[in-house]
This record gives structure tokens, C-alpha cells and sequence, in this order.
């Protein structure tokens, strides 16, 4: 069951890449056409201006692009490794769902993140609309600082110069 939930993430996850894509691709056509249609107008300095930084837009967009499909490749060969099904005691490690309560000024929250490789800041729907988990990755400032704590641990984690304490809920 919890390697079906695991995988029904990863599969929204490389939705996601795929929409990005999809976006970047258009965008950088956009641009692409833009500049050849300023190039064939070009009269003015000015105009010449713009088709420099028209290009420079679909060169953006096509590295978008490219980065987009990489990670895409690097989550298709992670999960075809076998995502993990742990206990509640392991380590928090790629592909771990950890259930996490961070304490702030205001109280306390409680949050689902996804430990993946790629993907880091994503938010992702459950089934059927069931909560969102959010990916980390173990570069991320979060993801370096549970990378492996257990159920119970609680670390400190700095985001945007605010230090919060995050205990490990749950692991699997």
C-alpha cells in the first residue's frame, strides 16, 4: 500500500515535470519567433536591442526546458530502483514519506514531505484530493537537516533566516 502511495506521487511528480516542459517548450518557441520576426523588421538599434534579448528569453526557456527533462530522467531511474516501504524506526533517507511537526511563534503544524532526488519545493495533490505532501530533496535546507533523523528526532532548521524545530513524526 505504501509503495503504491509512493508511486502515485512520483507519477504526479513527473505530471508535473512534463507540464513544465510543455510550458518551457512554448515559451521558448514564443521567444524563438519573436526574434526572428524582430530580426526580419530590424531597422533601428533599438530593434536590434530587442531581438538580442528576445534570444536571450528562448535560451532561458530552452535551459528550463532541458533542466525539467533531466530531473524527469533522474525520478524515472530513482523509482525504478524500487521505492522503499520502511519501519517507523530507519532513518529518514530518499524515498521516505516523514510526517513532520514544526513548531512556530504562532503553535505548531504538522506537514508530509516526500524525500526525493529532484523536485524540491513541489507540492503535490493526494488521491482523490486526500491533503498535499511536499517534496524535499536532500540538498534542500530542510532535506540536509532530517536527512537522517529518526521518529522522535527533532532538529533545528533554518529557512530565510527563521530557526523552527521540526520533529520527525513518522517515517516510512
Amino acid at each position: 500500500m505504501i509503495r503504491e502511495r509512493k508511486q502515485f506521487f512520483v507519477d504526479a511528480l513527473k505530471a508535473h515535470y512534463q507540464e513544465l516542459i510543455g510550458e518551457a517548450r512554448r515559451a521558448e518557441t514564443r521567444a524563438a519567433q519573436a526574434t526572428e520576426e524582430i530580426q526580419n523588421d530590424a531597422r533601428r538599434k533599438e530593434d536590434a536591442k530587442s531581438a538580442v534579448e528576445s534570444a536571450r528569453m528562448a535560451a532561458g526557456h530552452r535551459a528550463r526546458r532541458e533542466r525539467a527533462a533531466k530531473e524527469t530522467e533522474t525520478l524515472i531511474a530513482f523509482a525504478a530502483r524500487g521505492l522503499p516501504a520502511l519501519a517507523a524506526d530507519s532513518p529518514v533517507q530518499l524515498g521516505a514519506f516523514v510526517d513532520v511537526r514544526i513548531e512556530t511563534d504562532e503553535g505548531s503544524e504538522e506537514r508530509t514531505l516526500f524525500v526525493l532526488p529532484v523536485g524540491a519545493g513541489t507540492e503535490l495533490e493526494g488521491p482523490g484530493g486526500d491533503g498535499f505532501i511536499s517534496v524535499i530533496t536532500p540538498a534542500s535546507p530542510v532535506g540536509s537537516a532530517i536527512q537522517g533523523a529518526r521518529t522522535g528526532d527533532t532538529v533545528e532548521v533554518v529557512i530565510a533566516g527563521n530557526d523552527r524545530e521540526w520533529t520527525v513524526v513518522d517515517v516510512c
